[in-house]
């Protein structure tokens, strides 16, 4: 297949569908205990109105801001150690250009949200590289 014929695989082709949400007031140990998707190793943090904007907690940040400085998780809200307001992506765009966009902005994973301004996903380099790249080279 020459470049030119190469197909486009898009966000919505390798992004995890099924993410877990939890409100900015919960404290860690409780937003741990509720995670139902451990390999996606994201927490979005909902808006809490429609002004609002979507946050993120990534597991790593657990780990460098509370477990790493000895902090208790039940006594740190996810709104003390969350990205907000979220870099986030289209389900349509090509994966080479959300890979750019994270290289640029040095981003491991970003919530994935449609025109109606809805989280449908998330995709991470690894979704990117594993689900896409490696699947194109057939």
């Amino acid at each position: 297949m020459s470049d030119k014929e190469k197909r486009v695989i898009r966000v919505r082709d390798v992004m995890k569908t099924e993410f877990d949400m939890v409100d900015g007031m919960t404290t860690i140990d409780v937003a741990l205990r509720r995670m139902k998707h451990v390999e996606t190793k994201t927490l979005i943090v909902d808006k809490r109105s429609q002004d609002d904007e979507y946050g993120v907690l990534i597991i790593s940040d657990i780990a460098r801001t509370v477990l790493a400085k000895d902090r208790a998780p039940e006594r740190v809200n996810v709104y003390e150690i969350m990205t907000k307001p979220v870099i986030t992506v289209n389900p349509e765009m090509d994966i080479r250009y959300c890979a750019r966009l994270f290289s640029h902005y040095e981003i491991s994973r970003s919530p994935v949200v449609n025109h109606q301004g809805q989280i449908v996903g998330v995709v991470s380099f690894t979704d990117m590289v594993l689900k896409g790249l490696c699947s194109d080279l057939g």
